[in-house]
This record gives structure tokens, sequence and C-alpha cells, in this order.
């Protein structure tokens, strides 16, 4: 197979290295539906210390997701939350390294307002700028305000996502867009300021018409899951797939990461989280994924992995046995990155940066040092 290069972005993948990023907590209760969670309220000031903890680890992105409404339960998960593109924006100025990447729905906001939104951030970024495709699967969070296409299906959604970013991207780069698609029209459109370059842009589409979008459009998929086995397949089957269009594409997972001082104080309190389960956020959860509300409570293995109270695959142990863990999560994997979750972003950034990332750092050095140019 013809083997195709990333184009560079001044991350570590850039040259064979692992990127790292940190998952912010945009949102109240973080990603664990517990009652025994620490404290998270999804506010800004939690997420500027985050943000400037994370920069001083040393990791290479920081991004936020998009939420419009949460799961509630006794723990009122996620019913209150920042807005993805302006928070990072706050973010990119208090921070100078990190890479800022925002999320957009495609179906929510016109692409001419999203071409712009993002150039904006990537100037005040100085070229640090990122954005976070979703194609929005949620029906209740969009109905709610009128902005849920009724007519558009799963495949038909990522027809228009395609439309969207091919028309974000031109006005990017170019001086005018014409574009008469089905979802979007443009008619001599303008959009500057430009980015410096084009942003980096990812997606988590997995299934096959969501992969097929990524491989085309992005330069990084977010795989489900944290097996490293299964992880293996998703990510060779999505370089596969990009390369047969002749392109290259960065692969990531997620995982929450449960420190302790000893691996079983770390199992202790994730033990601890479960205990504080909340039944109810997760019904709520399983509504806004689109089940019946008569199959919520029905094992499958969805509500399984999330009845364990996190919402992510997660790991434990002491930070030795983090980078056992993630070491050999890479070495199967092969992937190109990781986007990190934290309990307690404030207590663990620091524990992440000192004892963890450094090791790994060592063990996947990359072909050369990645460039610190955006």
């Amino acid at each position: 197979m013809t083997q195709f290069t990333p184009t560079p972005y001044g991350i570590p993948s850039d040259n064979g290295g692992k990127d790292f990023g940190v998952f912010m907590p945009i949102a109240n209760g973080g990603w664990i539906l517990s009652e025994n969670k620490p404290e998270i309220d999804g506010s800004y000031a939690y997420n500027r210390q985050a943000a400037l903890l994370a920069e001083e680890a040393g990791v290479d992105f920081i991004m936020a997701m998009a939420k419009y409404r949460g799961y509630g339960g006794k723990t009122h998960q996620w019913d209150s939350s920042i807005d993805s593109v302006v928070a990072m924006a706050g973010l990119a100025e208090v921070t100078s390294k990190v890479k800022v990447w925002a999320t957009i729905h495609t179906i929510l906001q016109n692409p001419g307002v999203a071409a712009k939104m993002i150039a904006t951030l990537d100037q005040i970024s100085n070229g640090r700028a990122g954005l976070n495709v979703v194609t929005g699967s949620y029906r209740g969070e969009f109905a709610q305000m009128g902005a849920w296409p009724e007519d558009v299906d799963h495949d038909q959604r990522y027809d228009l996502a395609y439309e969207w970013i091919r028309a974000v991207k031109a006005l990017w780069s170019e001086d005018s867009v014409t574009q008469n698609g089905t979802y979007f029209q443009l008619d001599d459109c303008e959009s500057w300021p430009k980015p410096k370059k084009k942003p980096f842009t990812v997606c988590a589409g997995t299934s096959a018409k969501g992969m097929r979008f990524s491989s085309n459009e992005m330069d990084a998929i977010f795989l489900s899951g944290g097996d490293p086995k299964k992880l293996a397949e998703a990510s060779a089957a999505a370089k596969a797939d990009a390369a047969e269009l002749e392109r290259y594409i960065r692969t990531y997972s997620m995982m929450t990461i449960v420190f302790g001082k000893t691996d079983a104080e770390a199992e202790a309190t994730a033990q601890h989280f479960r205990e504080g389960f909340d039944e109810e956020a997760l019904h709520g959860m399983m509504r806004a994924y689109g089940f019946l509300d008569d199959e919520i409570g029905k094992e499958n293995d969805f509500t399984k992995k999330a009845r364990s109270s996190f919402m992510a695959p997660h790991i434990t142990g002491s930070p030795q046995t983090i980078v056992e863990k993630l070491t050999e999560l890479f070495a199967t994997a092969d992937t190109d990155g990781l986007m990190l979750i934290f309990p307690d972003y404030i207590k663990s950034l620091p524990i992440f940066g000192q004892e963890v990332l450094p090791a790994l750092r060592e063990a996947f050095p990359g072909k050369v040092p990645a460039s610190v140019d955006a």
C-alpha cells in the first residue's frame, strides 16, 4: 500500500509521535454519572484553570464539545454548559502553545457563519485553531430549538456535512464561493479574514458513512472504545480507507484516567464512583441517544459500560501503572493520539504532566521533533 504523509500542524503525529489532548469539561459533572464524583461545575473559570494546567503539563491540544441539553438525573448531568467556540476563544487568549479545538454541529450552524467563527478563533490563537465537526445525532437536543431536520436521516446527515465542510474550507481559502447544494446555497459568498493556515479538522464518525466522510475531509478521526486490539482494527481500517482516497488520517481515542498513590487506591476511587451511579442521568442519556423509553434499563453493551458510571473508557492506577497501561495501548493499537478525561482536572493534570507524559514522550518520540510552528 502506498504510504501517505500527514499534513503538518506542529504536533507530534506530524513525525510519527503521539498527540495528547484534554477533553475540556465545559458541562457540569464531567464524564462520570455519579453522585460521588468530584464537583465540576462546567464554568469558564474552571476551564480556564484546567487549560492553563494542561498547557503547563505539555499536552498538544485542548478540545471542547458543544452541548445544548443535558441528561438531568440527581446530578443534573450536563444541564449547564458553556458555548464551545466562545469558550475556546477565551482559552486561546490565556494560553500560548496548546492547540485549541472547538466543536460545531453541521445541522445547527450555516457554513458561512462557521467559517468566520473558526477563522476568528484562528486569529485569536495565532494559528492554533481546530474544528471538531459533529453531524448531529441527538434529536431532542435540537428539536427543542426547532433545529432538527425531520427529513434528514443518518446517512443524509453526512451528505449535508460534506456540503457543509467543503463550503467552510472554500471560504477559508477562496476570495468568493458559489455553491448550489441540496442543503446549502452560497452565492458569491465572501468570508474574511482567512485563517493563518487551514485549521485542523477532526470528526468522530465511526459508521461506514462516517468513516468515509472523515477519510475524505478530516485530518483525524476519534475512534470509539478502549480495547487496544479493537482500536488497532479500527485504526487500520480508517487508515486504509483514507489511503484509498490518497490521503492520510490520524486516529485518536479517548480515555478517562483515575489516579491513585497506589493501584488499590485508584481502583477504590473508581469503585466509589460506581457506588454513586446516577441511574436517572443514564435514562436521560438513553433518551438523548434515541432509545425508546420502554427500552431504557435493558442491558446492552452501551448500557453495561455506562453503568460503571464512566461515560468513556477508563483506566485506574498509580502514575507508573498508568504509564504502563497507556504504553501498552499505543503499542497494540498503533493509534496517533489520545484525548484525556479526568475526574478532577485540577488535581490530575499536574500529575499527568509530571509523572506520566514525560515517560510517554520518551517511549514514542517520533522520527524527528515536531515543529513548534502552528
